[in-house]
């Protein structure tokens, strides 16, 4: 992904054309800043359930309800984290639901001027999963391993996963082990099935599937998977409507908590709308289960997230320093009563 900027322009085509707003939303267009109208948010996520409470927010009309009168939420979906950095970059999104990579990524391509980190939303739920025959990292030497993309969260995990095996890796393919970045990540369940690849780091629920159809998970990957990232203009524009976003963050999180049975048939609802089906009983049971859902953004494991990126070649060591700005999710946590984050 640190790379794949440089073909920023046919990403963000890419992006576009999968982009399908929710329910109950309109097309992505520019913010508004000026008048007396609503400001239009345009909001980016993925259709995963390690974005549930994204999804939840959006079927359960909290963000709605939170933005009220003052905003119009307009939402599009990706198949990644990579195509989410390239949108906001662009100036195509205000805000986005990423994993940590892409987070940094957009962070250091800017020279720490596009975006904060606001918010987290979930930790865990994403496995590195391999066929039957495959116990180690280095039985993955002469094989192919599948990720959704160039750079993105599981794609690093999983680069750094075999170099701890001893096994090199290769942005364009190259190396002990061959990477391919698949979209979208059902792609990558069919080619698991099909025996085109031996194993995949993907999230859920498309680990889960791949270790029903009789994968071995080799690794359940640590730390912050779901990010919430806004842009630096649109913050200092509308920082009212940033705390609205994280009122009803903060809501589908405790929505999650209080009835996380409900809540998963809930997001399961909201992704059939943009994968065409839902997921079964045996599958979302299962995904839903492997995640935690926190507003808390594991400071420490983006630290982590960034030190392997460099270690594979995708990422130049850099300074996060100022990545976070938690002050309004730590209102909006006091506010609800509950128990404030750190961003180190």
């Amino acid at each position: 992904m640190r790379r794949i900027l440089a073909g920023a322009a046919a990403a963000v085509g890419s992006a576009l054309l999968i982009a399908g707003c929710s329910s109950g939303a309109a097309s992505s267009g520019s913010a508004s800043g000026g008048g007396s109208g609503p400001v239009a948010v345009r909001l980016g996520y993925l259709a995963n359930i390690t974005h549930a409470p994204t999804l939840i927010g959006v079927k359960n009309g909290y963000f709605a309800k939170a933005l009220g009168s003052a905003g119009t939420l307009r939402t599009s979906t990706y198949s990644s984290g990579t195509q989410e950095t390239t949108a906001i970059l662009s100036g195509q999104l205000d805000a986005a639901y990423v994993g940590p990579n892409p987070a940094i990524n957009a962070w250091q391509k800017s020279g720490g001027k596009a975006i904060k980190i606001v918010s987290g939303a979930a930790t865990g739920g994403a496995s590195i999963v391999a066929k039957p025959g495959v116990t180690s990292a280095r039985q993955f030497k002469g094989k192919s391993i599948a990720t959704p993309s160039l750079g993105n969260t599981q794609d690093v995990a999983a680069r750094a996963w075999l170099k701890q095996g001893g096994l090199s890796t290769s942005a364009v393919g190259g190396g002990d082990v061959t990477v391919k970045p698949t979209t979208p990540n059902s792609a990558a369940v069919l080619e698991y099935k099909s025996g085109q690849i031996a194993g995949a780091s993907e999230p859920s629920p498309y680990d889960v599937e791949m270790e029903q159809a009789g994968g071995r998970v080799l690794l359940s990957e640590p730390g912050v998977t779901t990010l919430l990232m806004v842009t630096q203009s649109f913050l200092s524009a509308h920082p009212a409507i940033v705390n609205d976003l994280l009122k009803a963050q903060i809501e589908s999180n405790d929505f999650i908590k209080k009835d996380p049975a409900q809540a998963a048939k809930v997001a399961n609802s909201e992704l059939a709308a943009y994968t065409g089906k839902p997921l079964k009983p045996k599958v979302l049971t299962p995904a839903f289960k492997e995640i935690t859902f926190t507003d808390d953004p594991d400071a420490a494991s983006l630290t982590t997230d960034a030190s392997q990126a460099a270690g594979v070649g995708l990422l130049q060591k850099a300074s996060l320093q100022g990545i976070f700005d938690l002050g309004p999710l730590n209102s909006g946590l006091r506010a609800a009563g509950e128990k404030q984050v750190a961003s180190s």
